[in-house]
């Protein structure tokens, strides 16, 4: 086939993923087929840009996601694809890891962008090393070439008007070892912080866990959620763990982050760096979150948050 396949877990997933394997299938000059756990997804994926669509037999009610990695194993060597994109959800992970390992091909875990070197046809892919510290370069001269990438690193692929595709039914059935006895749902404490628009982010230098409050309705009056650094979520148990941001917590990608008494270390900025932008609030000139900071005041919360929301509400009534 010589092309570029793509699995996630989510229609949504895949969208974004057809928007990165797009670009690389225009330059590379192959074509695009994403796989589709459900009939009904498959038209939409053509619609965004695949040019087929492999869908796959359902799984069995005790069968895990981790069951389709025979499946996608025998169709790679089939099909023998340029690239293999797979989406880094928590199972996403693991499945893209036995993937590698049963095609004996490289993996660029966590990938966050890709650019073809046409000279030698092979990707270049981006990773964070030591915390969003460094950025590696890693290139997999194994075919395919392959890559775990999370949700919401690519915006999703722009419907291609006048698209045409096919659609082909892989008949392998999925099969693991490995027995689901039953499902539970993990109770969600705050919202769901990752898909909101606006974001304010309570940091340490709130002293109280009642002046929470003030952050609670800059985000009110903006239409947005709060987030947390992680000392406000772990440490002191001030907000949910499902609101903290961060390496190690939740990684955001709003129109707006705003920063109050946040200082900004590595670690936070990790999760809040694809922001479109990134405003900040700290009384100290040299806290680390300025130099991620598009906008930035330097000022006390206690008294510039107010100030803030006053004017915001005056404007808005506008």
């Amino acid at each position: 086939m010589a092309g570029i396949l793509i699995f996630a877990e989510t229609p949504e997933h895949t969208l974004e993923l057809l928007n990165a394997g797009g670009n690389i299938a225009r330059d590379m000059g192959t074509k695009l087929v994403a796989f589709a756990l459900k009939n009904e997804f498959a038209q939409d994926y053509i619609r965004h840009g695949a040019d087929e669509v492999l869908l796959l037999q359902p799984a069995a009610q005790d069968q895990p996601l981790e069951s389709y990695v025979p499946v996608l194993a025998q169709v790679a060597r089939e099909e023998d694809p340029d690239v293999f994109l797979v989406g880094a959800t928590q199972r996403g992970k693991e499945i893209g890891a036995r993937l590698a390992a049963q095609l004996n091909a490289g993996l660029c875990s966590g990938c966050i962008g890709l650019e073809l070197d046409k000279a030698k046809n092979l990707l270049q892919m981006d990773r964070l090393l030591y915390g969003g510290l460094a950025v590696q370069k890693v290139v997999c001269t194994a075919r395919p070439q392959m890559a775990t990438i999370a949700p919401r690193v690519f915006e999703p692929a722009p419907v291609a008007e006048g698209k045409e595709g096919k659609v082909r039914e892989i008949s392998v059935e999925p099969s693991s070892p490995v027995t689901v006895i039953s499902r539970t749902a993990k109770p969600r404490e705050a919202v769901d912080i990752t898909e909101a628009k606006i974001v304010v982010c309570a940091g340490r230098g709130f002293e109280k866990q009642e002046d929470l409050k003030l952050a609670r309705e800059l985000a009110d009056v903006l239409g947005g959620e709060v987030g947390c650094s992680r000392p406000i979520a772990e440490e002191l148990r001030w907000l949910p763990e499902d609101l903290y941001l961060g390496i190690s917590g939740k990684k955001i990608k709003p129109d707006l982050y705003i920063g109050v008494g946040v200082s900004g270390q590595v670690q936070h900025v990790t999760g809040i760096r694809d922001s479109k932008i990134i405003f900040a609030i700290n009384r100290d000139e040299n806290a680390p979150i300025f130099e991620a900071s598009d906008y930035g005041i330097v000022g006390d919360l206690y008294q510039v948050v107010p100030v803030l929301i006053e004017e915001l509400k005056k404007a808005l009534k506008k």
